[in-house]
């Protein structure tokens, strides 16, 4: 089950919608899914059933709703195999745990289960559950399965929920849910069933508590990368340090201050990791220590003293099993030199380089990248953020499968 190589974008979409309080926003999902073009054809779990009618979605969606396998007149009409032949793309929303455990267990247990397995469409499904039941060894196990048979997994949102617990586990709301399987994909699933992890942003390194020493770096070319891999089929870690960004819908992101915050939030994930990406303006050194109070203005002048901060990039890279390691290199002049040399000194697999400054790459929304890797370069000309990082994810997607053989 992988997402087939496309520019354009779904436009005959089966729903599955299964029990679960969460099912109620199913009923928005398909207005929304109509809206951006798609043709929609719900089936519903008999436990979705009993949260929200048949007729509701009917009268949504333009046509009959389909219930139940022995449904006779159903299967007279357009059978469970035909639904599996008619859809682009099949979308579970809200996807409980137990249709979750199911489908990863190939059970062909009801109508939704049995169309899943009987199609050659591309599957995607959209969790909803309490936080304990998403956070259970089972349904992460059940997860990793499906992400590894190239299904991809929406979310979960973080927040309240019904039962009154906060955290992961709320149905991704039907905007975004939307968005993301309508947008086309720069060959879409080029990295289905990869775990991408990318640091983006500056670091802060505290001289005492209100001071710090950091860069200039916005985060945007990072969070565009991690949206990116995101629309090619990855599961995104996006490890970010200190900025006003929004986190894309279905990226894992984990707020860091610090080099060494950044090093150890890298580590603790870089098991599963199949690409990283460090885009994070890392600080090169940090204070020897941090004042307990705030440093008074005594001395017309002030010594700091600071120390190597944690090389991420190169520790990754000396891994015993190591990712494929793509490095930035910003630099102020001499571009292609310095960055090549630090290709060669970090022993990476790419690395990307721009040129930054006062009127360049810092805080803005174009960009442009020379890629360098061991016997060759290309450049990606200047244009959004947005473009350039898919321009770019699609480079590495392609470079990947070699690299791993290698591995």
């Amino acid at each position: 089950m992988t997402f087939q190589s496309t520019s354009t974008a779904p436009r005959k979409i089966l729903l599955g919608v299964t029990g679960g309080i969460a099912a109620y926003k199913a009923a928005d999902l398909v207005r929304r899914l109509r809206d951006g073009g798609a043709e929609v054809q719900v089936v519903l779990t008999e436990g979705a059933a009993r949260f929200v009618t048949p007729l509701t979605f009917q009268a949504l969606s333009g046509r009959p709703v389909r219930v139940g396998l022995w449904d006779e007149a159903g299967e007279a009409a357009m059978g469970h195999i035909e639904l599996a032949r008619w859809a682009d793309l099949v979308l579970v929303a809200p996807a409980s745990a137990d249709f979750l455990a199911r489908l990863a267990a190939g059970l062909a247990d009801d109508l939704l289960a049995t169309t899943c397995l009987a199609t050659a469409a591309p599957i995607a499904v959209a969790p909803a559950m309490n936080q304990q039941m998403w956070a259970a060894a089972a349904t992460q196990a059940n997860i990793q399965t499906l992400r590894q048979r190239g299904v991809r997994v929406l979310g979960p949102g973080v927040g309240s929920q019904a039962c009154g617990d906060q955290g992961a586990g709320r149905l991704l709301e039907p905007t975004d849910i939307a968005s993301l399987v309508l947008a086309p994909h720069i060959e879409a699933g080029a990295l289905s069933g990869r775990h991408v992890v990318i640091t983006a942003g500056p670091t802060r390194e505290p001289i005492d508590p209100v001071r710090f020493l950091s860069n200039r770096s916005s985060g945007k070319m990072g969070f565009a990368v991690a949206a990116a891999a995101r629309d090619a089929g990855a599961r995104v870690t996006l490890v970010a340090g200190p900025v006003n960004l929004t986190t894309p819908v279905g990226v894992e992101r984990v707020n860091v201050e610090t080099a060494a915050q950044m090093y150890a939030a890298v580590h603790s994930v870089i098991g599963s990791c199949d690409v990283y990406i460090g885009a994070a303006a890392v600080a090169d050194y940090t204070p020897q220590c941090c004042a307990e109070n705030k440093i008074k203005k005594t001395c017309d002048t002030l010594d700091l003293h600071l120390e190597k901060s944690p090389d991420i990039l190169a520790s990754v890279a000396a891994l015993e099993r190591r990712p494929f390691v793509v490095g930035f290199a910003a630099e102020t002049n001499n571009v292609e030199g310095h960055a090549l040399a630090k290709l060669q000194r970090k022993k990476l697999d790419l690395i990307a380089a721009n040129e930054v400054g006062a009127e360049r790459a810092f805080d803005r929304e174009d960009n442009a990248l020379l890629l360098l890797w061991p016997g060759g370069r290309q450049e990606l000309a200047l244009k959004s953020k947005a473009d350039l990082a898919r321009e770019f994810i699609e480079f590495i997607s392609q470079r990947l499968p070699v690299a791993l053989v290698g591995a």
